[in-house]
């Protein structure tokens, strides 16, 4: 297991300007573990929350496509949302059940965290069609990956299975306005580049170099 942030870099804004970019991912990683660690899961613990590596992997591998206003922005989120009692792990989970287990999530959920202004869902929607579209463009070009992604849309979503426009909604969901504000910053100007910089496309590429490989293409031809 990784060393302990303690509550991350709940220190203040003065401890991350101390950090180096790649050593604020590490924390804020450490961070989310920490409260992903505090989550709980219907049924118990879930097995995924004994697995940091794999945990390590895939959050720092997004992450690595941050620049530091937005790393900073979200590191001071979760310093907020330890002090007034927040789990931004369990909130974002909590959130996607609005999909995959509605009742439920109408119960026992919603009324306990914050609501979204139909401003912001809208803002997050444009942002998550986007990156639902450069996941479908992936796939295509990479079908040996993309069959180990999750599925891509809200309406195949099971009970047991989160797709990856969910999961996008919930994590989006937890974020501060000034986090979300520079998110969506970061989308308009990946979408605006030319050539568009698909971000699933960078974040995946990050996540093979983590595994050893040096290009998307040599890991889609390593897999059966």
């Amino acid at each position: 297991p990784p060393p302990s942030s303690e509550g991350g870099i709940s220190e203040g804004t003065s401890m991350t300007n101390e950090l180096t970019d790649d050593e604020l991912r590490e924390a804020i990683v450490r961070h989310e573990w920490d409260q992903f660690q505090r989550t709980n899961n219907e049924g118990g613990r879930a097995a995924c929350q004994g697995n940091w590596p794999v945990f390590h992997q895939m959050r720092l591998a997004q992450f690595l496509t941050w620049e530091r206003p937005l790393l900073t922005s979200y590191a001071a989120d979760l310093d907020a949302a330890d002090h007034v009692g927040r789990n931004l792990v369990t909130e974002k989970y909590g959130r996607m059940m609005a999909s995959t287990a509605p009742e439920n999530f109408t119960k026992n959920i919603e009324p306990y965290i914050p609501r979204l202004s139909e401003e912001r869902a809208a803002r997050q929607e444009q942002a998550i069609a986007q990156q639902v579209a450069w996941a479908k463009d992936f796939r295509e070009r990479y079908p040996k990956l993309g069959e180990a992604m999750r599925a891509l849309t809200t309406t195949e979503d099971t009970p047991s299975a989160t797709s990856f426009e969910t999961y996008l909604r919930g994590e989006l969901g937890t974020y501060s306005d000034q986090t979300f504000e520079r998110y969506e910053a970061m989308i308009g100007e990946r979408a605006a580049a030319s050539p568009q910089r698909n971000i699933t496309e960078e974040t995946l590429l990050h996540t093979v170099q983590l595994d050893g490989f040096d290009t998307l293409e040599e890991a889609e031809a390593s897999q059966a």
